[in-house]
């Protein structure tokens, strides 16, 4: 009875970790979200910076961390102290990029929808920091 009680106590810590460090969203729906961010950035294989940088990996990466982009300030002041793009921080980065991190370069007014940065956290956790497919 122990044995079975441990068990399952370690499976569930188990899932809860996995769930924890994937964003509960849709990946296909995020795949659509993603269509806002288009102009800027670019994810896959073969993707380069553009206004943005490219997104690859940018999950768990660290914050102005992209090869020959050039990043603001506040950025940069955020890269140095080692932040990372961890699921939480990108989504209330998302929410209101501006009002969230004071400084950076980025236009974009943000996803309002908890559901809409989810499902594109979903989307964008789907890929390698070389742009393959997870």
């Amino acid at each position: 009875m122990n044995r079975f009680v441990i068990t399952a106590a370690l499976l569930a810590l188990g899932s809860t970790a996995a769930l924890a460090q994937s964003p509960a969203g849709d990946p296909a729906k995020g795949a659509n979200v993603f269509k806002k961010c288009m102009a800027c950035h670019a994810v896959g294989e073969g993707a380069k910076n553009k206004v943005g940088p490219e997104l690859n990996g940018i999950v768990d990466r660290k914050m102005g961390a992209v090869e020959g982009f050039n990043y603001s300030d506040t950025l940069k002041e955020h890269n140095a102290k080692g932040d990372v793009w961890t699921a939480e921080v990108l989504s209330k980065y998302l929410e209101n990029p501006k009002a969230y991190m004071p400084g950076i370069k980025m236009v974009f007014a943000g996803l309002p929808k908890e559901t809409d940065r989810a499902d594109l956290l979903a989307y964008l956790s789907g890929f390698n920091a070389d742009g393959t497919k997870k």
